[in-house]
């Protein structure tokens, strides 16, 4: 049973920091891609990040420069450090796995989701 269970969400003011993480169970992170995204109210879920087995990342054009993802093999985990905030970085964040042989920023490519967690900037 894959779970994936997400934390580091909060309040910050524009232009802070927060660090999300995506703690894996039930399947190993460095042989998956893996994968951010974000609903704001209102708006579809959209791609934010991800992370191929060979380390390979891609980035949505909106976070490009300000987001890093990456990954802890040995705590099978993946985070997201997301720096210079802007209010229009206000979403739920989700993790996500995908079970597909080609990587991909489609949110239909990916199987295995989080519970979110929400991530507010205020400014």
């Amino acid at each position: 049973q894959v779970q994936l269970v997400e934390s580091g969400g909060g309040l910050v003011q524009a232009g802070g920091s927060l660090r999300l993480s995506c703690a894996a169970s039930g399947l190993t992170v460095s042989r998956t891609t893996m994968g951010w995204f974000r609903q704001a109210p209102g708006k579809e879920r959209e791609f934010v990040s991800m992370i191929t087995r060979w380390s390979v990342t891609n980035y949505a054009d909106a976070v490009k420069g300000r987001f890093t993802i990456s990954r802890d093999n040995a705590k099978n985990s993946v985070y997201l450090q997301m720096n210079s905030l802007t209010p229009e970085d206000t979403a739920v964040y989700y993790c996500a796995a995908s079970s597909g042989l080609v990587p991909s920023s489609n949110v239909n490519n990916y199987h295995y989701w989080g519970q979110g967690t929400q991530v507010t900037v205020s400014s």
